[in-house]
This record gives C-alpha cells, sequence and structure tokens, in this order.
C-alpha cells in the first residue's frame, strides 16, 4: 500500500542545497605514451587495451591534432619538404584543451586529420565518458601541460632500422604516400628531430618499454596500474552514492515529484498489473493504459504552446489553434525503458527518441554507461523525457541525467517518467538536480524499498566469486577477499577459513584438517552403530518388567 498520500503534486518548497555527484568517467585516467615515429606506440596501446579487456577505455592519437597548413606549407607538405615532426606542428592548445574537458567528464569533438590531404577534415570525433584514455604520439610527454594531467607518462623504444621499416610501411599502405618521399622526409625531418625532440622525453617517462607489443611483462605492469586505480575510483564512486543515500534518507519530496493522482481507474489498473497471476496480455494492455496517464501527466509538467491559426478546409476560415513552443524528445533507458514507449507515441506519435544502456556492475554494484544514442540536437529541444519504469536506488538516474546535462541540455527542461520509484532514490535524484520533474505512479516507502534493494546487493554479491560473508554466529559482514587462505572480519574480526568454509584451525592444515575432521565423522559413526547393536542385542535377551512403574531390564527365562 502506498504511505503516500495521493494529489498531484508533494512535499516542500523546492531546495535551497544541491548535493554534488560525480560520475564514474570523471577524473579520467591519463596515460602518455612517447616514442620515435615507428615505435610501435599504436601497437603497444592497443595490446594496453587487449589486456585491460574493458569497454572504456580509447586511444587517442596525437596525429589529430596537426595543425591547419597555409598554401605555401600545403605546397611544400606534398612536396615532402614541410616538417611534420617538430613539436610547432602540433596544435598543444587545442589538445590541452580537449584532454581537460575529457578530465572533467564532458563531452569533447576532437579534430580528424588528413595525411593524403593535408589537412583536418570538417567531420569530428566524439569522445564522452572513457574511465582510461591513452594519448599516443611522438610528443606526447614533451608539453608541460600535458605531463601535468597524465597519471602514467611510457616511453616505447625500438631499433633505428625497424623503426623506418615499419613507417614506411605505415605511410604507403595507409597514407598514400610514395617510398621515396617517405625516406626523403625521415633523413631531413624524423631522424633530426628525434633526438633533439623526442628522446629527451625519456627523461621524464615512469617506463621504458623495449621492443613494443613483444614485451609482456611491461604491458602486465601498466594493466595492474591501471585496474587498481580503476578499482579505487569504482569504491570512491560507491561511497559517493552511499553518502547521497544517507543524505536523503529522511527529507522530505521535492515539489518538482509528480505523483500520479490515485483515481478509482489508476487503483483498478496497479491492482492487475501487481496480481502475479494476471495475463500477460491483460499485463500489457493495462501498463500500456498506465504509460499513456503517466506522459499525459509529464505534458502537463511544464510544457509550453504558442498561438497558431490553422487553415480550416472551408475557404477563408481558420481556427485559432495552440502548437508546441519548440520539439519535445525522449531518451529510453535501455532495456526496461522501452515498455513505456507504447504509451508515449500514442501521445506524441511524432516523438524523437534516444538510447542509452545503463546497466549495474554485477561485481561493483554501481551503474555503468554501455552505449547511448541522442538526437544531434537535443540541447535545443524544450522538454526531454526521460523513460525508465522503476527507479529503486536512483544511481542509473542520476548517470542519465549527468549524460544529458553534459550534452547541453538543460536540468529544468527535463522531465523524469517512471512506474515505481524508492523514496530514497527519488530523493538522490532531486538533491543533486533539484530543477528537474519527476512524474511517479507509485513510490514505495524506505522499508518496502530497502527490503528490494538488500535483495538485489545479496543477489550482486551472490554473483561475486571474490566476495564472502563472515561465518561468525550473530554477524552479518561481508568484504571482497582476493588473497590469502585467512579470511578475517572487518566487522568482527573472526577468522575463518578460505578454502574449508569453517573457522580458523589454527597451526593445522587444510589437508590435515579435513582428514581430521572425516576421522572424527567416521569414529562417531561407528559408535552409533555399536550402541544401536548393543540396544537391539539386549531387547533380544530381556524384556521390561511387567510393573509400569519399575523400568528396569529383566533377563529372558528359558
Amino acid at each position: 500500500m502506498n504511505s503516500i498520500p495521493d494529489g498531484v503534486r508533494v512535499g516542500n518548497e523546492e531546495r535551497v542545497h544541491r548535493a554534488h555527484y560525480s560520475p564514474p568517467w570523471a577524473n579520467t585516467s591519463f596515460i602518455g605514451v612517447a616514442g620515435s615515429s615507428g615505435s610501435g606506440k599504436t601497437s603497444l596501446a592497443y595490446a594496453i587495451i587487449k589486456e585491460l579487456n574493458l569497454p572504456w577505455v580509447v586511444i587517442l592519437s596525437m596525429d589529430s591534432y596537426y595543425k591547419p597548413l597555409n598554401p605555401d606549407q600545403l605546397a611544400a607538405a606534398f612536396r615532402n619538404e614541410h616538417d611534420l615532426d617538430a613539436p610547432e606542428a602540433i596544435d598543444f592548445d587545442c589538445l590541452v584543451e580537449n584532454l581537460r574537458d575529457i578530465k572533467a567528464g564532458q563531452k569533447t569533438e576532437i579534430p580528424v586529420y588528413s595525411f593524403e590531404k593535408h589537412a583536418r577534415l570538417k567531420r569530428t570525433t566524439t569522445i564522452y565518458s572513457p574511465h582510461v584514455l591513452i594519448l599516443e604520439g611522438i610528443f606526447a610527454l614533451h608539453d608541460e601541460r600535458v605531463l601535468d594531467m597524465l597519471d602514467m607518462k611510457i616511453f616505447a623504444e625500438a631499433d633505428a632500422d625497424l623503426c623506418l621499416s615499419r613507417r614506411l610501411v605505415r605511410d604507403v599502405r595507409e597514407r598514400g604516400r610514395d617510398i621515396e618521399g617517405c625516406i626523403k622526409q625521415w633523413f631531413s625531418f624524423v631522424k633530426p628531430n628525434f633526438h633533439k625532440y623526442v628522446e629527451p622525453q625519456r627523461n621524464v617517462a615512469d617506463i621504458i618499454v623495449p621492443r613494443g607489443v613483444e614485451n609482456k611483462v611491461a604491458i602486465g605492469m601498466v594493466s595492474d596500474r591501471i585496474h587498481k586505480t580503476l578499482t579505487q575510483k569504482s569504491r570512491l564512486h560507491q561511497l559517493e552514492l552511499r553518502r547521497l543515500g544517507k543524505v536523503s534518507e529522511d527529507a522530505p519530496l521535492s515539489s518538482n515529484v509528480t505523483i500520479l493522482q490515485h483515481t478509482n481507474q489508476v487503483r483498478g489498473i496497479n491492482t492487475i498489473i501487481m496480481d502475479p497471476e494476471a495475463d500477460r496480455e491483460d499485463f500489457i494492455f493495462y501498463f500500456d493504459r498506465l504509460a499513456v496517464l503517466l506522459v499525459e501527466k509529464a505534458c502537463e509538467a511544464g510544457l509550453q504552446f504558442s498561438a497558431c491559426k490553422v487553415q480550416t478546409p472551408v475557404p477563408k476560415e481558420t481556427y485559432n489553434g495552440l502548437c508546441l513552443d519548440g520539439e519535445v524528445s525522449a531518451v529510453v533507458i535501455l532495456r526496461g525503458g522501452s515498455c513505456l514507449e507504447t504509451g508515449l507515441k500514442r501521445v506524441i506519435p511524432d516523438c524523437r527518441t534516444g538510447r542509452m544502456l545503463i546497466q549495474t556492475s554485477p561485481r561493483t554494484g554501481e551503474p555503468e554507461l554501455h552505449f547511448f544514442s541522442l538526437s544531434p540536437d537535443i540541447s535545443e529541444h524544450k522538454r526531454v523525457f526521460v523513460l525508465d519504469p522503476q527507479m529503486s536506488s536512483g544511481s542509473a538516474a542520476l548517470m542519465a541525467v549527468r549524460v544529458l546535462l553534459d550534452h547541453g541540455v538543460k536540468e529544468d527542461r527535463i522531465v523524469f517518467v517512471t512506474y515505481m520509484a524508492g523514496k530514497m532514490g527519488l530523493n538522490r535524484l532531486m538533491g543533486v538536480f533539484p530543477e528537474i520533474k519527476v512524474v511517479v505512479c507509485r513510490v514505495l516507502p524506505s522499508v518496502v524499498h530497502c527490503r528490494y534493494l538488500d535483495a538485489e546487493i545479496k543477489a550482486t554479491l551472490a554473483a561475486d566469486e571474490s566476495f564472502r560473508w563472515c561465518i561468525a554466529a550473530g554477524c552479518k559482514s561481508g568484504q571482497i577477499h582476493l588473497d590469502g587462505e585467512i579470511f578475517r572480519c572487518a566487522a568482527c574480526g573472526h577468522k575463518a577459513c578460505v578454502e574449508c568454509h569453517v573457522a580458523w584451525h589454527e597451526g593445522e592444515t587444510c589437508a590435515g584438517y579435513r582428514e581430521r575432521v572425516r576421522q572424527e565423522r567416521e569414529d562417531n559413526e561407528r559408535r552409533v552403530r555399536e550402541e544401536e547393536a548393543s540396544v537391539e542385542a539386549i531387547g533380544r535377551i530381556a524384556k521390561l518388567c511387567p510393573n509400569e512403574e519399575c523400568k528396569r531390564k529383566l533377563e529372558k527365562i528359558s
């Protein structure tokens, strides 16, 4: 039963304080890979990505940041007489600006440079939400501003003859060059600039990697370091979410939260939807009907209209009507949000929709952005509906709104539409983004929400092989245990054997403990069999005394 009274708007006035929330891709980890042209920097970067096996790692090549050339420089470039291997050829100002935007978690447009045309193309490449960025280029460790942002600095070493052969193959195959021009450029610019500008970068490198992708030990070291950094960031993000939950635990709902009025129709539909024995056809039909009511209520939450004249079929007669003052679009949170699309299309048939896939990690329990596809001009839309049928902890909703804000959507233009939400999740969302609007049908009390949340957390932890619960009586704590045969509970201090799943057997190996337990079990089973045999033997040679008050055994007389 809903503990929130029926009504259109609930809670106190708009909040004054705004809580802080940083998405997991904020403060992106930067790795710089420098080295001679043809030293295998790109191959090394891809080898690191393969070793990491993570979807949120991108490579940013400094080849994209060559400066535009004037006509004289362009003519010299086609004659292989323009120096592209000097620091002056790189637009470091643009690079630093892009890196700062990525570090702050913002969407960044990366220029695209064509070596065939020796010019920047009009199109750009978008980078958004990487957890790790690998910057590779001959001058990745040259500029002081870039060095200050790098978390790890790598210098790739290779033999000069090997570098020349790799450069020849690459430039001829991928950049449309001829061999003579490549050799001319190598001896005129590449080799002298290596000794003058590139080689000194070895002095600032944290790791010098010889043999490139063949050096598996160095690649493993880099991968382990990145994994530790990402694990630490993940824990900080989880602590941030828990902090938001504690702050908003007892706060009243914001006035920007609109609860669908519980009319007889809505109560009846909710009864059918929550019935576990409801037919599939009935469930879909009534949920689509409820989705229409939610979208209609969302349209009332701030849509603006302007007067317009409609030409009727009757000659010289017009109708004074209303039209939307700006475009309305929607973003569907996959996979559940698609069930609200039917109601959206019934209310706004021509509504443009985007997609966003946010899933909870089975290992850490934090939300992860796997995919998003938004309208290019979404920042200009007057209203953006975010569709998600459930909001429990609010972590996925926080991430979805953060993505929209990073793409230029104003906070007061976002309307979050959901069927069921937990009060703590709503307070988390409204505490961080107080200007958005939320339309919800059912708000679960904190007690019910915590019950669902506990079940979700236990299921998530059960899927993690490295998580262990404390086996001490009365202790309900658990923690991640990665290595070692002794698991010590951080809450109560109880020690347990990881392999045997029992209290730690001090001074005894696991094999010895199992052998001792097996022997004790066999001894107990033997004693039980002997006692049963004794009782059976006594029953054959003796009988009870006829006196009911006497319980002594009497020997049988033949």
